[in-house]
């Protein structure tokens, strides 16, 4: 699959972006989030461009698997592995980037908020 010169994730997967990776196996790369809003906010990203988290399960669902197990390594490493894992899909709910991507919450209490 192509990557999409528009995509600013992709350009972090082909390296032309320059990100401190905390995190990454063969399908998926981890690191933090410019406006972290939990001590632990790390994005989860696949190597593969896909829109959502709706697309990147109909097209390869062992590369979802890939990501939510990327995600708990990196949870496990920095928050003792408790966590929360948020996929924004679409504008309405939060999505500003349209290459699909977890956001890994942890490292305190966390209450309930819409992200």
């Amino acid at each position: 699959m192509s990557l999409p010169a528009d995509c600013l994730f992709c350009r972090f997967v082909s390296g032309e972006i320059e990100t401190e990776l905390v995190g990454q196996s063969e399908r998926a790369i981890a690191f933090r989030d410019i406006n972290p809003q939990a001590p632990l906010h790390v994005l989860v990203i696949p190597r593969e461009h896909h829109a959502d988290v709706a697309a990147l399960a109909a097209s390869d669902p062992q590369g979802l698997a890939d990501l939510v197990t990327l995600a708990q390594e990196v949870a496990f490493e920095q928050a003792d592995g408790e966590y929360r894992l948020i996929f924004n899909s679409g504008p309405s709910a939060g999505q500003s980037v349209f290459h699909v991507h977890g956001h890994v919450l942890g490292g305190e209490r966390l209450g309930w908020s819409p992200a």
